[in-house]
C-alpha cells in the first residue's frame, strides 16, 4: 500500500484517483507484481502520464505500457544495461541515468552509466532504497533525506 504521507501529496496534487482501470491492471499482472504493493498501487490510482520530483520524470508504468513501447524498452534496457530481469525502468533514462524497481524485492535502484553501473554489475552497489513508498518520499522530497 502507498503511504499516507505519498497519498496525501497526490491528493494535494490532484493526481491521486482510486477509479479501477481494468486495462492497468492488467499490466501489473504482466510485469507479475501483486495489485497490493506500494508500486502498483502509485501506477493504479495515478493519473498523470509522467511526475516531476528531484530527477527524471518518472513514468505512469501502466500508461506508458499501454501506450508506448515499454516492454520492448525494458528488454532493451535490461540488454544494454546487462540487468537482471527483475528489474524495470522508472523513467526514459534520459541524461545516462535513471532509476529501476525490482519486481522480486520492491527495492528501487539508481543506475548511471559509468562507475554506478559497473559497482551494480560486480555486486557493489545494492539498491538505494528499500521500498517504492521510500523512494517516492526521497523523489518528492516529502521528507528529510539530508
Amino acid at each position: 500500500m502507498l503511504s499516507e504521507k505519498v497519498k496525501e501529496y497526490l491528493k494535494e496534487k490532484g493526481l491521486y484517483d482510486e477509479t479501477e482501470d481494468t486495462d492497468y491492471q492488467e499490466v501489473m499482472s504482466k510485469l507479475g507484481i501483486e495489485l497490493e504493493t506500494d508500486f502498483a498501487q502509485f501506477n493504479l490510482y495515478t493519473n498523470d502520464i509522467t511526475f516531476s520530483g528531484k530527477y527524471n520524470d518518472l513514468y505512469n508504468v501502466c500508461w506508458f505500457a499501454i501506450n508506448s513501447t515499454y516492454f520492448e524498452q525494458i528488454e532493451s534496457m535490461r540488454s544494454a544495461l546487462n540487468l537482471p530481469e527483475e528489474y524495470i525502468p522508472l523513467d526514459s533514462f534520459e541524461g545516462e541515468g535513471g532509476f529501476f524497481y525490482n519486481r522480486k524485492t520492491g527495492e528501487v535502484l539508481e543506475l548511471e552509466l559509468g562507475q554506478k553501473l559497473i559497482d551494480f554489475q560486480s555486486g557493489k552497489l545494492q539498491p538505494q532504497w528499500k521500498d517504492f513508498n521510500a523512494f517516492l518520499e526521497w523523489y518528492f522530497e516529502l521528507g528529510d533525506f539530508s
